[in-house]
């Protein structure tokens, strides 16, 4: 299948200094300590493995360039998506600490929840998180696992199919008009206003201690990647951005473990919901206004989370914005291969770090913006599979199981 070019947007953060230290207020919402603690208890999940890192030799012949490897999180503990680590971490954590205020001393484990201890204190929890669809889905999984009660908030233009996949798991759905923000406040004031959890992945405070918890899942992808790598580590990273805490996620675990070293750190998203692209061209959050509504649905967000925004700001050196056209373009091509590669089921959101390193390398411009040459060992982040069958099949054509046969 040709590669085809798209006409995507690319901004430069001003902010980005390689020789900064990370500090302590990055290290307060995210740090290795906060790592090993995450990786302790996600590990112990059952169903839980690191997910592939698939050289496509193909692909970067194509592009000319070193190395191109896709990070399969379709592949993430039979829920399609790299949140599976996050919002299911998120939740457990609520638990403890939920225990611990009960006046429970013993540290309570993923396995003891697992098992039915303290069922009886825990199935009284409520906690309510706002989606476009897998992070809810995770949220959803974990209260499930974890044995207490869920409602996810999902907006008007989430999918049937993404709402069915969610209520499997036992969660009460409530549907809010409007769009993806809209879902978001509505579920923290629903929270406050009836003693519920707020697992949300989201906050304009940049303290927040739960989306920091969720963040701090994702970074268990970073850590894979350096394990699964011959040398350690890749030269750029392209990574989703909807609210930024996959995005600062990855950047935050490299930039504390290697500093000055760390990969170049490309976030991707759509143009129609591009709140990173806009906060990093004006060195402050800046909101996108009005209709997020985007094909790449799991990115439909328009304001950054404030605790991603404290990684991001100094962690990522480049933004791109892709039209709609791409997500389709690349989840096509991943499904078909590329002179020898294995055919990939991505979803919408899942490819567009794909599509951002297609549109990069094949536009001389910001090939030498971002530093990209033949020597260049990519990592692109396939942050989700075909999480919604139905639109899977409407755009590539066939489905899902069809292509990873």
């Amino acid at each position: 299948m040709e590669l085809k070019r798209f006409e995507a947007l690319a901004t430069q953060n001003a902010h980005s200094d390689r020789s900064r230290p990370y500090g302590e207020s990055e290290r307060r919402v995210l740090s290795h300590e906060g790592f090993r603690r995450a990786h302790a208890e996600i590990s112990s999940w059952p169903g839980y493995g690191e997910t592939p890192l698939i050289d496509l030799k193909g692909l970067a012949q194509q592009l000319d360039v070193g190395k191109v490897f896709y990070k399969d999180e379709g592949q993430r503990l039979g829920l399609k998506s790299f949140k599976a680590i996050g919002g299911a971490y998120a939740v457990l954590v609520i638990l403890q600490e939920y225990l611990a205020a009960q006046g429970i001393t013993d540290r309570v484990t993923a396995g003891d929840l697992i098992a039915g201890k303290h069922r009886a204190l825990v199935q009284q929890v409520i906690v309510a998180a706002a989606t476009d669809g897998n992070h809810g889905r995770s949220v959803a999984w974990g209260a499930q696992l974890f044995g207490c009660q869920c409602v996810i908030y999902l907006h008007a233009h989430v999918s049937r199919a993404r709402e069915s996949e969610i209520a499997r798991f036992g969660a009460r759905i409530v549907r809010v008009k409007g769009h993806y923000d809209d879902s978001v406040l509505a579920c923290a004031a629903d929270c406050a206003a009836n003693g519920w959890h707020l697992a949300g992945d989201t906050s304009n405070d940049p303290g927040a201690h739960v989306p920091a918890l969720i963040m701090q899942g994702y970074t268990l992808i970073a850590d894979e990647i350096i394990g699964q790598l011959e040398n350690g580590k890749p030269t750029h990273v392209f990574v989703q951005a909807g609210v930024g805490g996959l995005a600062a996620a990855i950047a935050a675990h490299y930039w504390e473990l290697l500093g000055a070293e760390r990969p170049t750190i490309v976030v991707v998203e759509p143009q129609r919901a591009n709140c990173v692209f806009r906060s990093i061209a004006a060195g402050r959050p800046t909101q996108v206004p009005g209709d997020t509504n985007t094909v790449m649905a799991c990115l439909a967000a328009g304001e950054v989370s404030a605790p991603a925004w404290v990684i991001m700001r100094h962690a990522v050196d480049s933004v791109i914005a892709l039209p709609e056209e791409a997500a389709a373009e690349a989840m096509r091509l991943l499904a078909s291969g590329v002179a020898g590669d294995p055919p990939i089921v991505a979803g919408e959101s899942g490819c567009a770090a794909t599509a951002g390193l297609i549109a990069a390398a094949l536009d001389p411009k910001l090939r030498d913006l971002l530093g990209i040459d033949t020597q260049s060992r990519i990592v692109a982040i396939g942050s989700e599979g075909a999480t919604d069958e139905e639109t899977y099949q409407r755009i590539v054509g066939r489905a899902s199981e069809s292509v990873a046969a």
